[in-house]
């Protein structure tokens, strides 16, 4: 059924509205793996080892806004469909109203290669036994859920 111009209007503004009182925010992270390997970055300003990712912007999928952000972050080019490992809420010490969406993806391919720049400082493979110093908790969680088969948390965890 198709929503005449009004009832667009009328509904455009009411979750306009909505996402503003609420304040929620929905972004995505993306773990690549190749083999025992996992790809981390390090951001200018937060601290810590994370995995590629951020917002998911206006009229973008979750998968399609993790695939973009992959590809910026890291030079790497997600092929093909991913697998959505889970949903989480975001507790971190900055906001309680954030949702992250991960997924895993074996398949990609270098687009370009890698240069730090003004929002990421550092990028690598790492092997997951091996991972650097200061790689953030949630990182570390994830990689075990997913690795180990520790139970999922529905935290994503600072």
């Amino acid at each position: 059924m198709q929503m005449n111009r009004f009832q667009r209007l009328r509904a455009k503004v009411f979750l306009t509205v909505l996402g503003t009182l609420r304040r929620m925010t929905f972004g995505a992270r993306v773990m690549l793996v190749e083999g025992d390997k996992v790809f981390l970055i390090r951001h200018t300003y937060v601290p810590g080892w994370q995995f590629p990712g951020g917002g998911v912007e206006p009229a973008e999928t979750a998968e399609y806004a993790a695939a973009r952000e992959v590809l910026e972050e890291t030079g790497y080019r997600v092929v093909g469909a991913m697998e959505l490992f889970g949903l989480y809420h975001n507790t971190s010490p900055v906001t309680d109203r954030d949702h992250v969406a991960f997924f895993v993806s074996h398949k990609f391919e270098k687009a370009f290669e890698f240069r730090a720049n003004r929002e990421i400082a550092e990028a690598g493979w790492f092997d997951r036994r091996q991972l650097p110093e200061k790689v953030t908790p949630a990182t570390s969680q994830r990689i075990d859920e997913y690795f180990d088969g520790a139970a999922k948390r529905d935290v994503w965890g600072y």
